[in-house]
C-alpha cells in the first residue's frame, strides 16, 4: 500500500469512535482491498476485548478484507449488533457471498449472539441471501430481534431462501426452549413480489413476535397482500407496519383492514401509494372507528381517493387520542375536497393532523376509467361481481356465523331478484330476512335496491317494504362496523354515487329506493357513524341522484339530523 494511502487510512481511523461497547468505522470512506488495508483497523477491534456492536457501514471491503475481518471476528463471543450496510460499493457482484461467507462463519465460529444484523444497500441479490443463510440458522441467530435487508436485490428467490433460513431459525431455537423472537424485519426495494412476500408472510405467522415490518417498493399486489394480511393478524404487538409504493387495490385493503381488527399496538401505518382507493380508505375508517386506540400515524397517500372517503377518514381519526398525522397527499380531492377537508379538522382544532395537500391530483373526471384493477396480475377482473367482499370476509374468519345452505328458499330469492313484485315479497318477507348474510354485503346491497324499487303510494304494500328492509338492514348494520361500512359502500357503488373498482352491477335507481333509506336511517338499527358515513359521501356525489332529486333532498335532510354532531 502506498505511503499515501496509509497516511489517508490513518486519519481516517482516527475518526474511529469508541464507546458503549461499540466500535464505529460508520461513513469513513474506507476501501479495504486487502489485509494490509485493513492492519489498523483489526488493531482498534484487536484492543477491544468486549467489542458488542461493530459498525462497517459507508465503507467498501473485499474478499481479502473481509477473510482478514473475520479472523479477527472469531475471538469476539460477546458481539451482538453489527451495522454492516453499505460496504460492498464498488465490488463485483461475485465478490459480495463470498466475503458474506467469511463474515457469517466467523460470527458462528465466536459463538456470537447476534441481537441485530443490518446488511442495508447491499446489492447481494439471491446469492448474497444464501451466503448469509447458514448464520440465519444458526445458534447465532436464535437471539436476533432485528433484521435489515432493505435495498438488497434479493428478488422472489433471495425472499424464499430468506423465509426458509427463518423458519428453520425458529424451529431450532424452539426445540433448544428459546424461541426466535424477531421484533423489526426491514426489507424495502427487494423485488420480492408476490411469491416471495407469501413466504415471507409463512415466517412470520410462525414467529409472531414482530413490531415492525417494513417492506415498501416490492412489487406486491394482491395475492402477497393477502398473505401478509393473514400473518400480521398472529403477531399482536405490532406497533409499524410500512407497506408503502405496493399494490392493494381495494380487495388488498379489505384484507388488511380485517387483519387490523386484530391489532390493538398499532401507531404507524403507511399504506401509500398503495391504490388504497376509496372503498378501501372507507373501510379502514370503519377499522379507526372501532379500534386501533393507540395509532399515531395513518399516510393512505396517492392512493386514489375521492373527497368523500377522505372526509370519512378524517371523520374516524378525530377522536384518535394519540394521532399526530394523517397524510392523505395526491389523492382526487380536487381544490374544493381539499379546502372541505381542512375546514372539517380545522372545526375540531385537528388541523394540525393534515400532512400537505400540495399534490393532490384533482377530481377524478366523470368519464374516467376506474374499473381496471391495476396492478393485479391474477386475471380476476369480474372479482367484484363473484362477491369480492365476502371472500376476504370469509377467508379472514368474520363471516358473521352465517353459512347458508343452498335451498328452495335461495331460489325463491333468486327469482324475487330477477324480477321483483310485491306479490312475491308479501310471500318470502321471511325467508329474505333470514337469507341474508352479514358477509355478503353485494347481495344485501342488491337485495335492499330490489325491495326498494318496489315502494308506492299504497300505504299497505309500502308498510310490507319496510318491514323487510328493517329486517335486512338490523341485520346488516348490527355487524362489526367494517362489514356494515362494507355493505354501505358497496350499497353507494350499486347507486353510482361511489366509483368501485371492478365490473360493478349498477341497479337502476327510482326514488323508492332512496325513500325507503330515508326510513331506514330514523331507526334505531341506523346509528349516528352509518348516517355520518352516509351523508359525508351523499353530499360529495349527491348531483348523480339528481334523477330523484325530491327523494334525495328528504333522504339528505334525515341524514342531517342524526349525523349533526360532525356537521
Amino acid at each position: 500500500m502506498a505511503s499515501d494511502d496509509i497516511a489517508q487510512l490513518a486519519a481516517a481511523l482516527s475518526k474511529t469512535h469508541v464507546g458503549d461497547g461499540e466500535l464505529s468505522f460508520k461513513g469513513l470512506g474506507l476501501k479495504l482491498d486487502d489485509s494490509e488495508s485493513v492492519a489498523e483497523l483489526l488493531g482498534k477491534m484487536e484492543q477491544y476485548p468486549g467489542l458488542r456492536a461493530l459498525r462497517l457501514e459507508g465503507n467498501t471491503v473485499g474478499v481479502e478484507a473481509a477473510k482478514a475481518i473475520a479472523k479477527a471476528l472469531e475471538s469476539k463471543d460477546q458481539l451482538q449488533r453489527c451495522y454492516w450496510s453499505d460496504m460492498f460499493t464498488g465490488r463485483l457482484r461475485s465478490e459480495i457471498p463470498t466475503a458474506l461467507m467469511c463474515l457469517s462463519g466467523a460470527l458462528m465460529s465466536a459463538g456470537a449472539r447476534l441481537t441485530e444484523l443490518d446488511l442495508s444497500d447491499n446489492a447481494f441479490g439471491p446469492d448474497g441471501v444464501k451466503a448469509i443463510e447458514q448464520l440465519l440458522k444458526s445458534p447465532s441467530c436464535h437471539t436476533l430481534r432485528e433484521l435489515r435487508l432493505n435495498n438488497c436485490g434479493m428478488g422472489i428467490g433471495g425472499g424464499k431462501i430468506l423465509a426458509e433460513a427463518l423458519i428453520e431459525c425458529h424451529k431450532k431455537s424452539t426445540a433448544v426452549g428459546s424461541a426466535l423472537r424477531l421484533k423489526v424485519f426491514v426489507a424495502g426495494r427487494n423485488r420480492l413480489e408476490n411469491d416471495g412476500a407469501s413466504a415471507l408472510a409463512k415466517a412470520f405467522q410462525l414467529m409472531g413476535s414482530l413490531e415492525e415490518i417494513h417492506m415498501p417498493q416490492n412489487g406486491i399486489n394482491y395475492g402477497g397482500v393477502m398473505a401478509l394480511a393473514s400473518a400480521i393478524r398472529h403477531n399482536p404487538e405490532l406497533r409499524v407496519l410500512n407497506f408503502n409504493d405496493n399494490t392493494f387495490t381495494k380487495r388488498g385493503t379489505l384484507a388488511m383492514t380485517q387483519a387490523l381488527r386484530h391489532l390493538r399496538n398499532i401507531q404507524v401505518i403507511n399504506f401509500g401509494d398503495c391504490l388504497v382507493r376509496s372503498e378501501g380508505a372507507i373501510a379502514l375508517a370503519a377499522v379507526l372507528t372501532e379500534g386501533l386506540p393507540v395509532l399515531k400515524e395513518l399516510n393512505l397517500s396517492f392512493g386514489e381517493i375521492t373527497a368523500g372517503a377522505a372526509l370519512v377518514v378524517a371523520q374516524a381519526v378525530m377522536d384518535k387520542p394519540h394521532m399526530e398525522k394523517v397524510n392523505l397527499n395526491g389523492n382526487c380531492l380536487g381544490e374544493d375536497g381539499c379546502d372541505v377537508l381542512r375546514e372539517v379538522l380545522d372545526n375540531v382544532d385537528k388541523g394540525d393532523l393534515l400532512a400537505s395537500l400540495s399534490e393532490d391530483e384533482g377530481e377524478p373526471d366523470d368519464e374516467e376509467d376506474e374499473d381496471s384493477d391495476a396492478g393485479d396480475s391474477d386475471g380476476s377482473d369480474e372479482c367484484y361481481e363473484m362477491g369480492e367482499c365476502e371472500e376476504i370476509v370469509k377467508e379472514n374468519g368474520m363471516n358473521g356465523g352465517e353459512s347458508p345452505e343452498k335451498s328452495e328458499s335461495q331460489a325463491e330469492i333468486l327469482s324475487f331478484l330477477s324480477n321483483p313484485s310485491a306479490e312475491k315479497l308479501s310471500h318470502m318477507k321471511m325467508n329474505l330476512q333470514q337469507e341474508v348474510n352479514v358477509s355478503e354485503p353485494n347481495k344485501a346491497a342488491e337485495l335492499f335496491l330490489k325491495i326498494g324499487s318496489l315502494h308506492s303510494q299504497d300505504a299497505e304494500a309500502n308498510t310490507a317494504v319496510f318491514e323487510v328492509i328493517d329486517g335486512v338492514l338490523r341485520k346488516v348494520l348490527s355487524a362489526p362496523a367494517l362489514q356494515s361500512h362494507c355493505f354501505l359502500t358497496t350499497l353507494l357503488v350499486m347507486m353510482g354515487v361511489l366509483k368501485g373498482e371492478g365490473k360493478v352491477k349498477k341497479v337502476p335507481l327510482v326514488p323508492g329506493q332512496l325513500l325507503c333509506l330515508e326510513h331506514a336511517v330514523q331507526q334505531e338499527y341506523f346509528t349516528q357513524d352509518h348516517a355520518s358515513v352516509l351523508h359525508t359521501l351523499l353530499s360529495r356525489n349527491g348531483d348523480v341522484l339528481k334523477s330523484c332529486s325530491s327523494a334525495r333532498d328528504r333522504l339528505s335532510s334525515a341524514l342531517e339530523k342524526k349525523s349533526h354532531k360532525y356537521h
